[in-house]
């Protein structure tokens, strides 16, 4: 009796094991996926920025863009923000 007993703490353990592999490797892949997210939408600000100094000003970068004037402003203190923070890292050096 205590054989299989031990056999079936085994098979929990493993199922658990694998259960707790899966959830990893899926956490794993979200972050990569939230990481590639945050560089595209860095790379976005900085095209904004460049958009409304092309374009003069915020609204008509917007309208040349067909972007709501909020999504500039976002775009464009995410771009800041961005700016500020490697101003940050390259003072620490």
């Amino acid at each position: 009796m205590s054989v299989q007993n031990s056999a079936k703490a085994l098979s929990r353990k493993q199922r658990l094991q694998e259960k707790q592999r899966r959830q990893l490797a899926v956490v794993d892949t979200v972050d990569k996926a939230e990481a590639k997210v945050r560089k595209a939408e860095v790379e976005l600000a900085v095209a904004v920025t460049e958009a409304v100094q092309v374009f003069g000003d915020e609204q008509s970068a917007s309208e040349g863009l067909d972007m709501p004037v909020e999504v500039i402003r976002r775009f464009l203190g995410m771009a800041q923000d961005e700016s500020a923070s490697a101003g940050d890292v390259a003072g620490a050096f």
